[in-house]
């Protein structure tokens, strides 16, 4: 444990930056398998709403630094197609 007391600051505003990132970067992820779910199930509607959440996460994590862009542009590119391809 630290002794000074800006580092013991520090401490607790690091712990709570890492749980709102962790907390980001599960949701992002959640919101992608559930469309991926949504678009197996065939369900176009709730695919859309998902795909449209996910995209907004997204971006709000890779303006954070939590996700690269070409890693978003990827998974972002990939759900856009196959909800597409749907009939």
């Amino acid at each position: 444990m630290p002794n000074i007391k800006s580092s013991k600051k520090a401490v607790k505003v690091i712990a709570k930056k890492t749980d709102n990132n962790h907390e980001l970067k599960a949701r992002v992820k959640n919101l992608i398998k559930n469309c991926d779910l949504a678009i197996k199930d065939g369900d176009k509607e709730k695919a859309t709403a998902l795909y449209n959440d996910m995209k907004k996460n997204i971006d709000h994590a890779t303006s954070k630094g939590l996700v690269k862009s070409n890693t978003a542009d990827r998974q972002k590119s990939r759900l856009s197609k196959k909800i597409k391809e749907m009939k």
